[in-house]
């Protein structure tokens, strides 16, 4: 099955980990059954990409548009949320493996709060897989409090407004220090992007299938590897500039 190029496996895997109700209300559940069986399935993808040799892991786990959600399930998340953390802390820590979060945490209830910033603090040193997980996150929330950061800084005279380029803006996004996305892979079939680390996906590769989150097995993290390593990638060049290795026409 695991029939991949390790030497053209993407360094940052982004998911949009959707299809959770949908998969519960086939099953005549109720839509927190469905977000607690995709729990269980993040924790399989989170030991599956990191056996792969995976760099970077990011999972949309709660948006801030989330937030407009029934008010018992998203205290049904912060639970399961609170819960899972609690359970894989230590694994996360014996497996090398670094927490890292993008988004407003401090829009989570304070006891899940605290619990993700202990494991937080206690990984910190790890220096294997990042598992970057996106929380209260907004893709264009984030770019707005980076332009904030950096009008702040050049008031303050630390940068000038003609020294602001590409690499500089982002070091002031909640990914900083981390690489883009080479690899989005979407469940559920939906296409759209949701707000997703809209600065960061400029030159992503877009995999999506039908598969709902909590049917997503290794065989179709697999999949979605192999299309990625049958892509060729130009970043705005020719197919004759990426054979010759020459950046000019």
């Amino acid at each position: 099955m695991e029939q991949i190029s390790k030497d053209k496996l993407p360094r940052h895997i982004a998911i949009i980990m959707d299809g959770n109700g949908r998969w519960a209300e086939k099953r005549s559940l109720n839509r927190i059954a469905g977000h607690r069986t995709g729990i269980k399935k993040a924790k399989d993808v989170i030991r599956s990409c990191r056996e792969l040799g995976v760099q970077v892991l990011t999972l949309y786990a709660f948006s801030t548009e989330n937030w407009k959600r029934p008010e018992i399930e998203i205290k049904a998340l912060m639970t399961l949320l609170k819960r899972f953390l609690r359970a894989e802390g230590k694994e996360m820590i014996q497996n090398n493996i670094r927490l890292n979060t993008i988004g407003n945490i401090n829009d989570l209830p304070t006891d899940v709060a605290e619990v993700l910033k202990e494991v937080m603090l206690k990984s910190k040193n790890n220096t294997g897989m990042v598992l970057n997980a996106a929380l209260s996150y907004s893709g264009r929330n984030d770019i707005i409090q980076a332009v904030k950061k950096i009008a702040g800084h050049v008031q303050q005279g630390k940068i000038t407004a003609t020294q602001i380029n590409e690499e500089v803006f982002s070091r002031y996004l909640f990914t900083s220090g981390l690489p883009d996305p080479d690899l989005l892979i979407r469940t559920s079939g939906e296409l759209r992007i949701s707000n997703f680390l809209l600065w960061q996906m400029a030159y992503t590769e877009i995999y999506v299938t039908d598969v709902l989150w909590p049917d997503f097995t290794k065989k179709d993290l697999i999949d979605a590897i192999k299309d990625y390593q049958r892509r060729e990638r130009r970043f705005g060049l020719t197919q004759h500039q990426i054979k010759t290795g020459s950046s000019s026409t």
